[in-house]
């Protein structure tokens, strides 16, 4: 049996740390905002290279409350228009929506999965406030181009970075890395604000629901803070009608000892995926293009086909598991029916969403099991 993601084992590699850490929190006696969380946050904001970093109930949130707090700053207002990319999970859409944002949806690119940054300006319209990218699947959504747009069209970027921790942007030698120096940025450190994931299932997994925003914006970083804190800033007195999203000393705990690990593991994946795109040879079976190491830290590893539920099955069948990211684009999800999206002409989006496949791919798995994927994958009789 290929697992497609074995979590216990995945939290086997440094159960001896989470233990101590755990227990260490456990004993001190303070479970929420306390020296854990403030650690974390450091760390985290170091490694990112933002000055802020402010740990929240979950990636949602995190990207709910960037937006809520643009609003607040008064830079944003109810009606104001968010360019999304139209292929991203619904989380992306809920984060807009939820401060009566209006998203407007843009096709990605087939060959990068990613938004197609030439279709972005002919959405840009006089209530456009802000670009939102997805670096989906572990992919850095970044480039040039949506930077000299949103600096031209003065809008805020917004990084949902819930899929690709330590991924990086190779963009060209001469441009400015800010306080990472030489070092290529990461994803979280590219625009204004970004919303992380520490899902159990990312590539940086909390055992829980957990997030956080970076940004390099004080203001916007204590906004957040107040507001994940019922929106309060002291006690028992609420300047905004906030809400409880804080993240809590114990999943801080577990991700300080997981954050140490994360370039290794990342490596990993990386080499499970070479090995994938250097040996899987299917008629029937397209790969994305091939990015740098710098630039892809697979979170997911896609394949597309058009018999997409036939491959499941055979793979199924030769006990390989593998899931769908995901089956239903957000302009066909019933909660936005009242958008009549459903209408909208996004044949990127749909055949995407369509074709899509995720193999097993992990920091824990076995060249043996990848190979293992790709015979069945390559002997797959359509």
């Amino acid at each position: 049996m290929v697992q497609f993601l074995d979590l216990q084992q995945v939290n086997r590699l440094h159960a001896q740390e989470i233990l101590e850490a755990m227990e260490r929190v456990v004993d001190s006696g303070w479970y929420i905002r306390g020296h854990e969380c403030q650690r974390f946050e450091e760390q985290y904001a170091n490694y990112i290279g933002t000055r802020y970093c402010v740990g929240v109930g979950n990636g949602l949130d995190a990207l709910t409350l960037i937006y809520r707090a643009y609003i607040e700053m008064g830079l944003m207002k109810p009606g104001d228009e968010v360019i999304v990319p139209a292929n991203t999970y619904i989380a992306s859409i809920l984060a807009i929506t939820e401060n009566k944002l209006r998203p407007v949806l843009v096709e990605p690119r087939w060959d990068s999965l990613e938004i197609d940054d030439s279709l972005i300006e002919k959405a840009i319209t006089p209530r456009t406030r802000s670009i939102m990218i997805v670096h989906l699947y572990g992919r850095c959504a970044y480039t040039e181009k949506i930077g000299e747009l949103c600096r031209k069209y003065s809008l805020l970027l917004v990084e949902d970075n819930a899929q690709a921790h330590g991924c990086r942007y190779a963009g060209s030698d001469s441009e400015s890395t800010g306080s990472l120096g030489d070092e290529l940025p990461l994803t979280g450190f590219l625009g204004d604000a970004a919303g992380h994931s520490f899902y159990p299932g990312k590539n940086l997994g909390a055992l829980g629901d957990a997030g956080a925003v970076t940004t390099n914006n004080g203001e916007l970083a204590e906004l957040v803070r107040t507001l994940a804190n019922y929106g309060s800033q002291k006690k028992y007195v609420f300047q905004f009608q906030g809400r409880n999203s804080r993240l809590d000393e114990l999943q801080a705990a577990v991700l300080c000892v997981k954050l140490r690990y994360l370039e290794t593991e990342n490596a990993h994946r990386q080499r499970i995926a070479d090995y994938y795109y250097q040996n899987i040879a299917h008629p029937a079976v397209t790969l994305p293009r091939y990015l740098s190491h710098r630039s892809n830290v697979y979170h997911l590893f896609p394949i597309f086909t058009e018999q997409r539920d036939k491959l499941q099955q055979h793979l199924s069948s030769k006990g390989i598991q593998t899931l769908i990211h995901y089956p239903l684009p957000p302009h066909q999800q019933e909660c936005y029916e009242k958008e009549k999206w459903a209408a909208c002409k996004l044949p990127v989006t749909e055949k995407i969403h369509r074709q899509e496949l995720s193999l097993p791919i992990s920091q824990v798995m076995l060249l043996a099991d990848a190979k293992r994927v790709v015979e069945c994958v390559n002997s797959w009789d359509v």
